[in-house]
């Protein structure tokens, strides 16, 4: 029988979810497999779904139950916080990490604006990637991967099809993702120039 922290853990890396942020557009991508332990229960299930009248982009990796909780209550967090992604997603995070219910919550999200992109976890992590490319899931390291080698030697791909193509690649690896995908995509503010000296 497995312990509870290997059936959390079991849970929480059972998909694939890629974010990129790449010449004027962010796109944010999953897998549609749904699995409980080694049985796969759906394919085409919608992992990643728009916020904040379709502002901010979000997925889930973990138990689904969970996953839509969680978003309810980021949702309410953007409507408290004007949309501002970076407090909203440490407000969540602090009530996730201190709320006796939400502690039990089994899943990570991955959310995006035009501007950021960042990693919520019920353990207070809040982290915002430093190359604009953010993936959570058993297929992570894959996907994460695959879309820095792209971005590197590819640059004329979209963000889309790096995150398509990153999917599909973790896909080919990880038996938790399936080739079934949901991309959504937003317009990417423009990144700062640094000041020339």
């Amino acid at each position: 029988m497995d312990s509870p922290t290997e059936t959390r853990s079991a849970r929480i890396r059972s998909t694939t979810v890629l974010g990129v942020r790449h010449d004027g557009k962010v796109a944010l991508g999953a897998d549609g497999q749904a699995t409980m332990k080694d049985t796969v229960l759906k394919h085409r299930a919608r992992k990643v779904r728009p916020l904040h009248d379709g502002k901010i982009l979000a997925g889930f990796a973990g138990a689904t139950a969970d996953a839509f909780t969680l978003f309810e209550r980021f949702e309410a967090k953007l409507q408290s916080y004007g949309g501002n992604l970076a407090r909203s997603a440490v407000e969540l995070a602090k009530d996730w990490r201190t709320d006796r219910y939400l502690r039990r919550l089994e899943a990570l999200l991955a959310v995006a604006s035009s501007e950021q992109m960042f990693l919520i976890s019920g353990t207070g992590d809040v982290i915002e990637p430093d190359d604009n490319v953010l993936a959570i899931g058993s297929g992570a390291p894959y996907a994460l991967a695959a879309a820095r080698a792209m971005l590197k030697h590819s640059p004329q791909l979209s963000a889309r099809e790096i995150v398509e193509e990153g999917l599909h690649i973790a896909a080919d690896i990880c038996i938790y993702t399936n080739h079934e995908l949901t991309i959504l995509e937003l317009e990417a503010e423009p990144e700062p120039v640094a000041d020339e000296l």
